[in-house]
């Protein structure tokens, strides 16, 4: 295979893009895909027909998914905080301390 990948024909929002890149052509259609549904979403919810606008809102959308689970998979460290106090005072109170 070329080291710059294959070309890979999808289709996004109505346009249809070539895409480089290494690796199986089923997970770059599998991205074009939750790319397309993403853009649709935004254009149900906006009044704007602005194609670079509806991608930028997707692109935002997709990026907070994917900070939230990130943050979520990391853990939100004030709420560990929170609930490690807790536990510190539901032992006192046990212990009697």
């Amino acid at each position: 295979m070329d080291k710059r990948g294959s070309v890979t024909q999808v289709e996004i929002f109505g346009q249809t893009y070539s895409v480089r890149a290494e690796g199986d052509s089923g997970y770059i259609h599998d991205l074009a895909r939750f790319v397309d549904s993403r853009m649709k979403e935004v254009a149900e919810r906006t009044a704007t027909v602005d194609t670079t606008k509806i991608a930028i809102l997707a692109a935002l959308n997709i990026t907070d998914d994917l900070y939230q689970a990130e943050k979520r998979r990391q853990g939100d460290p004030t709420d560990a905080k929170a609930r490690a106090e807790r536990l510190i005072r539901k032992l006192d109170d046990a212990l009697g301390a």
